[in-house]
């Protein structure tokens, strides 16, 4: 069932209220300005939806418009081409499917592997940027077997397809294909890591082996993403199944806490992507 958009908005200033007595009114204008004019275009997405009422899609979102999304009140639905990608398209209006998103998968391969440059996922972007393509048409980029493997929005994928044919100094060949390899999205092994409490601050510094210094250095960057929403709050008691992303560094899931040692310590098992 659809919210107006008046009730959207409601809740949206409901929110800003509450925020604001939180941080004892740290919070100014100016900060909730940027905000506000990313959860403005969400708004008018939904609004057309509601109006409408048909459906409509958002461009790829970033980590910092999920957060946004995720805070707006707005009931939508999320996808990226595959059930853990980390851009998503947002979809706005009633029983939307996977199927209904927008997003096509296009494999890059090389003419000749046996000429090929070792690729990156670096290497293919920065080829898809140089093609003059902004970032917001283009989802996640698996690389697997030498290939590269790119979800992106539909209205952009025939010019892919006609203009990408260099990544680095080796010839490619792009095609439309129904979804990713099997083999392309690897499951993570779960670790186990002992660590002193279930902090969020705690298990990012464990896991990805950072000094304290650093890992606060992280947070006050807004580096830091626990099921796509910001947070600053390195005390944050972490919970089973908590995705937890970190900028330039990568995902993780916490997935249980498994026994606590003689010491007093937790020992938890995380899977690391």
């Amino acid at each position: 069932m659809f919210i107006s958009p008046r009730q959207i908005n409601i809740l949206w200033i409901q929110n800003k209220s509450k925020l604001n007595k939180k941080s004892k009114g740290c919070l100014n204008d100016s900060l909730f300005c940027g905000v506000y004019m990313d959860e403005k275009r969400f708004n008018e997405l939904y609004g057309r939806a509601y109006e409408k009422g048909y459906k409509i899609f958002s461009d790829f979102l970033n980590l910092e418009e999920q957060s946004i999304l995720s805070n707006s009140f707005l009931p939508c639905k999320t996808y990226g081409g595959y059930n853990t990608a980390e851009r998503i398209v947002a979809g706005f209006g009633e029983d939307i499917k996977n199927c209904d998103f927008p997003i096509k998968c296009l494999a890059v391969s090389p003419v000749s592997r046996k000429f090929a440059d070792n690729l990156s996922h670096r290497d293919f972007l920065g080829a898809l940027m140089n093609l003059g393509i902004k970032r917001e048409m283009l989802g996640d980029i698996i690389v697997y077997d030498n290939c590269g493997y790119l979800l992106c929005l539909e209205q952009i994928a025939d010019y892919i397809i006609n203009n990408l044919t260099q990544v680095r100094h080796t010839n490619v060949s792009v095609r439309e294909i129904g979804n990713l390899p099997v083999n392309a999205i690897k499951e993570p092994e779960p670790v186990e890591l002992v660590v002193s409490s279930l902090r969020l601050d705690v298990l990012v510094s464990a896991v990805y082996k950072l000094s304290r210094n650093n890992t606060s250095k992280l947070f006050s960057a807004g580096k830091i993403f626990v099921n796509s929403k910001l947070t600053e709050n390195t005390s944050y008691q972490i919970k089973e199944n908590d995705i937890i992303s970190v900028r330039g560094f990568g995902r993780f899931t916490f997935l249980k806490q498994l026994r606590t040692t003689k010491k007093d310590r937790v020992v938890i098992e995380v899977k690391k992507y």
